[in-house]
């Protein structure tokens, strides 16, 4: 099993730019695909982005691409999500996720408490 805990968020006016951070703890860790979901007010939860643990390939929703990067930490016990350009659409909280596959695609088991990120016009 492994532990999430995110922080980073805030808010910002649109068009800035924000980092997310997931620290996470497990004995196997850097064998955990990781990934970044959102969930705004009436809204159902939404993938955000994912990297294999495998490769490191990476996955994006259309929504986000070209303006969000995943990214994992040297020491591989942390992973982030680099915003740039937001959107006030963007504004959700934001949850770290960690599935044992391989692939980008899940499932994801273990999840983080959740970063609120709010987006002004």
């Amino acid at each position: 099993q492994v532990q999430l805990v995110e922080s980073g968020g805030g808010l910002v006016q649109a068009g800035g730019s924000l980092r997310l951070s997931c620290a996470a703890s497990g004995r196997t860790f850097n064998r955990f695909t990781m990934g970044w979901f959102r969930q705004a007010p009436g809204k159902e939860r939404e993938f955000v982005a994912a990297i294999s643990w495998t490769d490191g390939t990476r996955r994006y929703a259309d929504a986000v691409k070209g303006r969000f990067t995943i990214l994992r930490g040297t020491g591989a016990s942390t992973v982030y999500l680099r915003m740039n350009s937001l959107k006030p659409e963007d504004t959700a909280v934001y949850y770290c996720a960690a599935s044992p596959s391989s692939g980008t695609t899940g499932p994801f088991g273990s999840w983080g408490q959740g970063t609120q990120v709010t987006v002004s016009s």
